[in-house]
């Protein structure tokens, strides 16, 4: 119920008490009457909004400009309409799928407008290098880019995205921020420092580490020149052979000469081991090819960059020799067979390991390993077996060159020189 009605405001059987007329004042401007249509015409809206929530209308009515008469509702549908649908009507709600639709509008114009403007600038910039490109040549045409005419003007940008224009304005701003980058590093006053320190490490560790790589590449390739006339089948063959004592192993393609005038000593060694193997006589196992007793000859299997001599390597595939492969050693003009028999590892300082009571001619093979080091000494021990062993030479006296207290092995490294180190 609506107070502001005159007729529903007073109670059934209540006489009607007769109003006094209002007071007007005698004269009433323009702008008073002005003001008064303009309440007359809010009041008319707010009436007509309120109506509008009574009857159960959601929809928000549209303003008018002009005053609207308003329409009584009859009592009766007020009396026979539930309250709560009256006052407790929900608003009207944006769905879910409204906001999807305007976040998808809003996301979509962007990326147009941002593509649009890449595109834009890879153009020009493509047409900038082509006019560099056809002045620096002198051929052609130079393309021009667009000039602005003023600060609110615009390129005319392409209408299509293209790929390649898009990879290159990648690629130039990659190589544009790895360019200033090392500018800047470049004139950082660390950088020379820096890059001596670094160079100076690099160097200092191929120094000290040289052998290891060189070692490990040349158990791969051949590391002499073997002349096929050495390969034999039969061991017990009896070849023609010049004088130059040699040591030939067919397996590991080994074909070198053995230097037989020398002493055990470290430096003697080394310096007989730049020729080819050296024969490493100490009392007890100081028998040459022919002779019982054991003949001892040392080889390189790795050694420094900085050493002289053409077999560093010469047994660097010296461990792939297993029991039953043949070894030849050519002496005095002569051939003797040898199958080997053992393979060890010992320490360097193990000379007793070459010392020890037979009745055959035996050879023993000595070099560093593991490759590359000098940190234990291989022996490749191997027996005669052609010509007879029967008919060899009995062991010589006791040498008179001494004995050692190691068996001799590589050169010293970068470190041990320049820190005073001792023999490997």
């Amino acid at each position: 119920m609506r107070p502001d009605d005159p007729t529903t405001s007073r109670r059934p059987g209540t006489p009607l008490i007769p109003q006094r007329s209002l007071l007007h004042t005698p004269a009433t401007t323009q702008a008073t009457r002005d003001q008064v249509s303009i309440g007359q015409a809010a009041a008319n809206i707010a009436r007509n909004q309120l109506d509008s929530i009574y009857e159960g209308n959601t929809s928000q009515p549209t303003p008018q400009t002009t005053p609207v008469k308003e329409v009584a509702t009859p009592q009766q549908t007020l009396d026979t309409q539930n309250p709560y649908d009256r006052t407790q009507t929900n608003p009207a709600q944006i769905q879910a799928e409204q906001w999807k639709q305007y976040h998808s509008a809003w996301q979509d114009y962007y990326q147009k407008y941002y593509e649009r403007y890449y595109v834009g600038q890879v153009h020009h910039a493509k047409q900038a290098l082509e006019q560099r490109a056809a002045e620096a040549t002198g051929g052609g045409q130079s393309v021009h880019p667009p000039e602005k005419s003023s600060s609110n003007a615009t390129y005319e940008q392409p209408d299509t995205f293209n790929r390649d224009e898009a990879i290159y304005d990648l690629r130039s701003k990659l190589v544009g921020k790895i360019q200033d980058s090392a500018q800047k590093a470049r004139k950082s006053r660390h950088f020379v420092p820096i890059s001596a320190a670094i160079c100076v490490m690099l160097v200092f560790l191929f120094l000290q580490y040289n052998r290891v790589l060189f070692a490990n590449v040349q158990a791969y390739i051949s590391p002499g020149n073997i002349d096929p006339a050495n390969i034999i089948i039969d061991p017990t063959t009896n070849v023609a052979v010049s004088p130059e004592p040699k040591l030939i192993i067919p397996k590991i393609n080994v074909d070198v000469p053995v230097e037989y005038n020398t002493t055990p000593g470290y430096d003697a060694q080394m310096k007989a081991m730049e020729n080819g193997v050296a024969y490493f006589g100490i009392p007890g196992a100081n028998s040459k090819p022919g002779q019982i007793g054991n003949t001892v000859l040392s080889g390189h299997s790795s050694n420094d960059i900085i050493d002289g001599g053409n077999y560093k390597f010469i047994f660097a595939r010296l461990d792939q020799l297993a029991n039953g492969d043949t070894i030849y050693v050519n002496y005095e003009s002569k051939r003797y067979s040898y199958t080997v028999t053992k393979k060890e590892v010992v320490r360097p300082t193990e000379v007793s390991k070459l010392v020890y009571p037979t009745d055959k001619p035996i050879l023993t093979l000595i070099t560093c390993t593991p490759i590359g080091t000098s940190r234990d000494r291989l022996l490749i021990t191997a027996e005669q077996v052609s010509p007879d062993p029967k008919e060899a030479a009995p062991a010589p006296g006791a040498s008179s060159s001494g004995g050692t207290a190691s068996i001799p092995g590589n050169s010293p490294t970068i470190v041990q020189r320049l820190f005073g180190g001792g023999e490997n």
